[in-house]
């Protein structure tokens, strides 16, 4: 008999211990998986590192009115390919913010992220912008799987104090930029920087070119194998080796750090390149006076656009145990008081309508990006394994070794098409 109670005991034991084992792991009683000492734990996974003060100063104040909840941002270092190894072994984060490139392209294609289109506030993003995650979608399918948030935008920076001193305009033609180029040159001043020992900075002036110029549908056109570079870029690369004519001379040897502080100290009228890095010259010299205009490609002004991308967007991964409160997270970050905050803190324009960047030195765009007078970054739509920024590099080195103009854009649009070919695999 007292056998039988002490089997009984232990039973009854093992019983209770099984059944805290459950909810230890299992989480609330709602079925939460990770929640921990009674909270919510979500993890907020960012590819830039440089976000993260700001994400944290966020998350503090979604926190002051859900006490029960842990956001954990985690932003590696190459976060692309953490990002992708994690999906291979199925442990996705609960939210992710990251670019609207081909990173995520392979995410959403891989059937990773909730739909968001239902929210509310998808209404209130601008249409260039949903369109350009749209278009970067599987099958191009119109379904929010990714929200735009943040944006950028790239184009020509000027010394406003130098323009005025040469009684430059704005160009708002091809021609009338090279007008403008000249009288520089002529008056003894530098037209254009270039710090091209940095390759992917030799990507700026053809994401600003190509937008205006290729033909339309040309990205998927030659995903598609329907087109090639060759018959289609030769207007392009004529423009980016006359603009050549224009840098100084060292622009193979200059790195895009120290170029940031010569255009900074005056060394030129002019520097093509994005909104991330006027801090960088500010930095240099606080008392520097630029602003910037889309790089006009076309003699149809009506063509020249601001090339800006979805430099950040939020997406709710399908597996998240915690998928209600991802898309509460989601929908405070889009509330335009926190939108306002991000973009201030990262210089950076928004998605979200109603929510500008007010500071003058990106003032020469602003009513563009507003209007949706816009041009997503041409290497967002190529295949993750092509790597432009090398091959418009060796042409920009064959043009400072003396090769004939001809010669160097034949080798330069044949290659173009020979690496895309390799890398444009599903």
């Amino acid at each position: 008999m007292k056998n039988k109670k002490i089997i009984s005991v232990l039973m009854v034991g093992a019983l209770m211990a099984g059944m805290l084992t459950v909810t230890g792991c299992g989480g609330s009683s709602d079925g939460d998986s990770s929640a921990k000492g009674g909270k919510t734990e979500l993890e907020l996974f960012s590819s830039k590192a440089e976000n993260k003060d700001v994400l944290q100063q966020l998350v503090d104040k979604f926190n002051e009115t859900h006490e029960d909840v842990t956001i954990k941002i985690t932003a590696p270092a190459d976060a692309g390919t953490v990002l992708k190894t994690r999906m291979a072994k199925n442990d996705m984060p609960d939210i992710v913010m990251m670019g609207g490139d081909n990173n995520y392209t392979e995410v959403e294609s891989a059937g990773m992220l909730v739909d968001l289109s239902d929210q509310d506030y998808i209404s209130n993003i601008q249409d260039s912008y949903m369109q350009m995650v749209y278009d970067v979608n599987k099958d191009k399918e119109e379904k929010a799987y990714g929200v735009p948030y943040a944006t950028n935008a790239s184009g020509v920076i000027y010394n406003v104090d130098k323009f005025e001193e040469l009684g430059l305009e704005i160009p708002k033609t091809w021609d009338e930029f090279i007008d403008v180029l000249d009288q520089i040159k002529d008056a003894g001043e530098q037209p254009l920087l270039m710090t091209y020992k940095d390759a992917w900075t030799s990507l700026c002036p053809w994401n600003s070119m190509a937008p205006d110029l290729q033909p339309e549908g040309f990205t998927d056109d030659r995903k598609e194998g329907k087109t090639t570079f060759v018959g289609t870029h030769e207007e392009i690369v004529e423009k980016y080796l006359t603009l050549l004519d224009y840098a100084q001379d060292d622009f193979m040897g200059l790195t895009y750090d120290d170029g940031n502080k010569a255009f900074a100290n005056g060394d030129s009228v002019m520097i093509i390149n994005g909104n991330w890095a006027i801090n960088q010259y500010k930095s240099a010299n606080a008392d520097l006076n630029v602003n910037m205009f889309a790089l006009p490609a076309s003699n149809d002004e009506s063509k020249n656009y601001v090339t800006s991308g979805v430099d950040v967007l939020l997406g709710v991964c399908k597996d998240s145990a915690n998928e209600d409160m991802a898309k509460e997270f989601v929908s405070f970050m889009m509330e335009p008081e926190n939108a306002q905050t991000y973009i201030d803190d990262q210089f950076a324009f928004s998605a979200i309508k109603g929510v500008e960047q007010n500071n003058e030195t990106v003032a020469g765009v602003k009513e563009d990006i507003a209007n949706g007078k816009v041009a997503n970054f041409p290497d967002h739509y190529y295949p993750s394994g092509f790597d432009l920024s090398a091959l418009i590099s060796e042409m920009c080195l064959n043009y400072s070794n003396g090769m004939d103009n001809q010669e160097n854009m034949d080798q330069f649009l044949k290659q173009c098409d020979e690496k895309y070919d390799i890398a444009n695999v599903d």
